[in-house]
């Protein structure tokens, strides 16, 4: 498959190096069980779990479908990646870079988490039983701060940097996690981060134009003739459906393109991550069978939706 021209930039992002850690496997690391005589860390990992369970129901859905300590672990990422998001979208000035320091700090040697930071504890566990670049930790954070100085993008190739951040080192941190055979897994889960956020961006384009954000590139905006006006009024017609029927198409192949990564992931896990992605591509067809309306509807599959997906992926064995 050939690579194009943001592909291949993110992928030096993530440093996708034979020489480097990310040829490390699954089979070779040492993990150690987290529940072994320690029942702080116990409640922080059921902290964590709660939190993803109240935030995302996708996504604690398909990480059910892990073996138990692999599932915590993933549920700890989340907990981190929701606790610096909820930093930059509700923190003061003053407080916001110093908690997003103090987390920065966590994803260092020699950084200890406060004694009354659960959160913190499960996640720095997690690092380094699993052996998470620090790297990808650090790259989130930049990017989940980005929303406080730049709220457009010119082009998709520019955006895809910044889906990059937010939620392709989201999957990559998440790979170390759920184990891989192969560095080649690294471009399938850069891609597969892309996809699901471009989702997230579709699917909310309403209430971020409303709260003055539009990460849909500028230069497609404007070829289909769609003004940001249109947007924060939430303007149906022809141009909106031809222009969501173009952003639907890309993400639907970004989607079928990242697919043939989760067969380069250890058995036990390619189930879980290809409920992920299929739950996330679900919403297009949701997006779609209501019109494209985006801005007083909020695209959702429910619960029956998603538990509806899981006998085909069983047949097929992943997404």
């Amino acid at each position: 498959m050939l690579e194009t021209q943001w592909e291949h930039r993110l992928i030096n992002m993530a440093g996708n190096n034979p020489s480097d850690t990310l040829g490390i496997q699954s089979s070779s690391r040492t993990v150690f069980s987290y529940w072994a005589g320690d029942a702080t860390l116990g409640k922080a990992y059921q902290l964590c779990s709660k939190v993803a369970s109240h935030h995302s129901k996708s996504f604690f859905m398909a990480s059910a479908l892990l073996p138990e300590e692999k599932r915590t672990a993933v549920r700890a990422l989340y907990a981190f990646c929701r606790t610096v998001d909820d930093i930059v979208d509700e923190g003061t000035i003053v407080g916001r870079n110093v908690e997003l320091d103090y987390w920065r700090g966590l994803n260092h040697e020699g950084h200890s988490p406060r004694a009354d930071d659960l959160i913190g504890k499960a996640w720095v566990d997690t690092r380094i039983r699993y052996h998470i670049p620090t790297n990808y930790a650090l790259q989130l954070i930049d990017g989940v701060s980005r929303d406080l100085v730049q709220n457009r993008y010119q082009t998709f190739d520019d955006l895809t940097t910044y889906c990059y951040s937010v939620a392709s080192t989201v999957g990559l941190m998440s790979m170390y996690i759920v184990g891989f055979k192969t560095s080649e897994a690294v471009q399938y889960a850069i891609k597969l981060g892309v996809a699901l956020q471009m989702t997230n961006i579709l699917r909310d384009v309403g209430e971020d134009s409303r709260n003055g954000r539009i990460y849909l590139p500028q230069e497609e905006i404007q070829a289909y003739g769609i003004s940001e006006t249109d947007l924060v009024e939430g303007k149906i017609n022809t141009k909106w459906r031809e222009f969501m029927k173009f952003q639907l198409a890309r993400t639907r192949q970004l989607y079928a393109e990242s697919a043939m990564g989760i067969k380069l992931l250890e058995r036990d896990g390619q189930l879980a991550i290809g409920a992920a992605s299929n739950f996330y591509k679900g919403i297009l067809d949701v997006i779609e069978d209501n019109d494209y309306d985006v801005f007083s509807r909020r695209a959702s599959l429910g619960t029956w939706g998603k538990l509806s997906r899981i006998p085909a992926l069983l047949m097929n064995k992943v997404g």
